[in-house]
């Protein structure tokens, strides 16, 4: 089974990090700000393309001698799990060593060919953009909270007859594998950390509503298309993975409670069918926002261009802008959100829930 599922998570990888060039903004190429009227240059289609091909190529060899070693070798469990961790961080180190280079040649290229000089930077907004924002309100997260209330109260009630031995990790069959002594932070320690990372989902989703729309002087229906379901399907996405993980989570804690609640299928299945709708969620998000916007294309504005981010992205991954009130703004590479650095709330949001989590699961 540990095969099944790492065979699974590395076609995952490789088809998300393959398809990146594709699903980010059309103006911007590695993280670099492109001019509308240069967003078909050649040059750049094909540093897209060869970036694809490669990470696909080196990903179908990689999981072609993962299926041959296993198929040949019958490994352990233990050693399934490292040669496919193994092998996802490798995509992810070849992908990320892949887009340095190629945004080192984009961002030459646009000096190069001094794209963005002798023209009018401005910056476009849509007042009425909000009215069409379909975020989900914050109150929705407290439903999935209101169950790991309940579930708490239920562990504290039933803590005497709980097992002296508690659970605190599960393996990939959905038994767990690793145990502490029952004590009354043991014993619930589990719906705490599912209450933290709720809290952390319902603040992240509050502060992506109250971020600005942003919206391109060149292409504004397009790109205010894009932003609008940014905004609804990382909200719904969001809202739909703390409800599954609190199914999950919930599910393990009954388990404890009461032996044999379900049998080895169930035990094995909710695991699977948890990581599966997770991960096809994530597809099915990614496709819906990295498209949106793109059939409405405008003619290239003569004299004037989107204003110039660039100096905000370090690396154009990371940004820093004091000047923007926004806590999260739109990943330059890849789908959904990344924090302004800039500003500290964002770290309160992301890594205070974090440290909790690591408190709560040390003690």
């Amino acid at each position: 089974m540990a095969f099944i599922v790492f065979s699974v998570l590395i076609i995952f990888m490789a088809f998300m990090e393959a398809a990146i060039p594709y699903l980010v903004k059309r103006t911007v190429v590695f993280g670099v700000t492109v001019p509308e009227q240069h967003v078909t240059d050649q040059r750049l289609i094909h540093y897209k393309r060869t970036y694809s091909i490669i990470v696909a190529a080196v990903s179908a060899a990689s999981f072609a001698y993962f299926f041959f070693w296993y198929s040949r070798t019958n490994p352990a469990e233990e050693q399934i799990v490292l040669y496919g961790m193994f092998i996802q961080f490798g995509i992810m180190i070849l992908s990320v060593a892949l887009y340095f280079f190629y945004h080192g040649k984009a961002t030459r290229l646009k000096k190069a060919e001094n794209w963005g000089e002798n023209v009018k930077q401005v910056k476009a907004a849509d007042l009425s953009a909000r009215t069409h924002d379909e975020m989900l309100p914050w109150y929705v997260f407290l439903l999935p909270m209101i169950i790991t209330v309940g579930v708490l109260i239920y562990t504290i009630i039933k803590y005497p007859v709980l097992p002296d031995q508690m659970p605190m990790h599960w393996g990939i069959d959905g038994k767990p594998d690793a145990f502490t002594n029952k004590t009354p932070i043991s014993a619930i320690q589990m719906p705490l950390i599912l209450l933290v990372m709720q809290v952390m989902m319902m603040a992240m989703n509050l502060s992506q509503k109250r971020s600005g729309i942003k919206v391109s002087a060149t292409n504004t229906t397009g790109t205010r298309t894009r932003q609008l379901a940014l905004r609804k399907y990382s909200s719904w996405f969001t809202f739909l993975t703390s409800l599954l993980l609190t199914m999950l989570f919930v599910f393990f804690q009954l388990s404890t409670i009461h032996e044999g609640l379900a049998g080895d299928a169930m035990t094995f299945a909710i695991p699977m069918i948890f990581m599966l709708l997770v991960l096809v969620g994530t597809i099915i998000f990614a496709i819906k926002v990295g498209t949106a916007g793109n059939k409405h294309t405008a003619p290239p504005a003569e004299g004037i261009e989107d204003y110039d981010e660039d100096d905000y992205w370090k690396g154009g991954l990371f940004y820093f802008n004091k000047n923007d009130p926004s806590i999260f703004v739109e990943k330059r590479f890849g789908v959904g959100w990344t924090l302004n650095f800039a500003n500290p709330i964002g770290y309160i949001i992301i890594f205070v829930p974090l440290i909790i989590v690591l408190v709560l699961s040390f003690l």
